[in-house]
């Protein structure tokens, strides 16, 4: 038998061990939360801000044997929405195929294929001396044109996925507005559900704009 003197050490020593593993339970308790925290974040972020995967040319999305629109006058700021139909047959099939590319049921997702496809696939081309704005198809057809018809193609497009839009006239420049509520706070106009777009700026963002 052992004397009385060990036996009474025992228990202090299990209470001393005790109190060691405590805190570590509490930190790798911490520990597991944060890791779980680090690896919703990512998740919650893509599901709210979601970006397309691909984005076609426009070899890969435009219809056999389409032929550009007859010559609208643009005159006035007006005449501008003259031009955008987006329930055209053709503009729908193609900016369905657009989407349908790298999105998909999520409108931030699509909004945002259609502006990168317009701002990467055309090339900026300077009007006449006149004005000359030319419809959604020629300039598809053409690969290129100027503020107006970028502005034109892509408000088209837009439409075409049941976004609105508008367009924005400076004194030199035209852009677009699409109506997204459901974008973050960074994207739209503070205090509004708007988003600017200008697809002839090359470097800008999605819900960027330049100064003009």
């Amino acid at each position: 038998m052992k004397p009385r003197s060990q036996h009474l050490e025992e228990p202090e020593e299990k209470g001393e061990e005790k109190s060691w593993l405590r805190p570590l339970k509490y930190i790798l308790a911490i520990a597991i939360i944060l890791i779980i925290i680090i690896m919703a974040i990512p998740y919650y972020a893509v599901k709210l801000d979601p970006e397309p995967k691909n984005i076609p040319t426009i070899d890969e999305i435009i219809l056999p044997n389409l032929e550009a629109e007859n010559r609208t006058d643009v005159t006035a700021k007006n005449d501008f929405y003259r031009l955008v139909n987006g329930n055209d047959q053709e503009i729908k099939i193609m900016a369905d195929k657009i989407v349908s590319y790298g999105c998909d049921s999520s409108r931030i997702c699509q909004a945002k294929a259609i502006y990168y496809f317009v701002r990467n696939n055309l090339i900026y081309i300077s009007d006449p001396p006149y004005e000359y704005v030319k419809g959604p198809k020629e300039t598809l057809l053409t690969k290129g044109g100027d503020c107006d018809d970028h502005a034109v193609l892509l408000a088209n497009l837009m439409e075409a996925i049941g976004i609105e839009t508008e367009f924005v006239f400076t004194e030199n420049h035209v852009y677009n507005r699409i109506y997204l509520p459901e974008s973050l706070n960074k994207y739209k106009i503070k205090g509004t559900g708007w988003v600017n777009l200008d697809a002839t700026c090359k470097i800008c963002d999605f819900g960027e704009i330049t100064i003009h």
